[in-house]
């Protein structure tokens, strides 16, 4: 059900479009479902959700690609340590 505010009906909802279209009723006085919900609030309540959940997406896979570089670039640190130590243990082995 659509509710219109300007001429106080409740018109089936147009299931071919997205949008009701404003030859039906504008879409500031279109209300969805139960009479509360104001449709042009849906809509803009819908994309900030959307554009929270792209965004927070994108955050996480630029911290997690950021966090396996520097993870990948401390273990080349270690092993590289780890060779030297081993290089200068060879080295005073060969010296006794």
């Amino acid at each position: 059900c659509l509710w219109c505010y300007t001429n106080n009906t409740c018109i089936d909802y147009p299931v071919r479009s997205i949008f009701p279209p404003s030859s039906l009723c504008s879409l500031s006085n279109a209300r969805w479902g139960v009479c509360w919900i104001n449709f042009e609030a849906l809509i803009i309540a819908m994309a900030v959700v959307a554009g929270l959940i792209v965004v927070s997406i994108t955050v996480c896979c630029c911290y997690c690609c950021y966090c396996r570089r520097r993870s990948r670039s401390r273990l080349e640190e270690e092993e590289e340590q780890l060779a030297r130590k081993r290089e200068e243990r060879r080295l005073q082995s060969l010296q006794r």
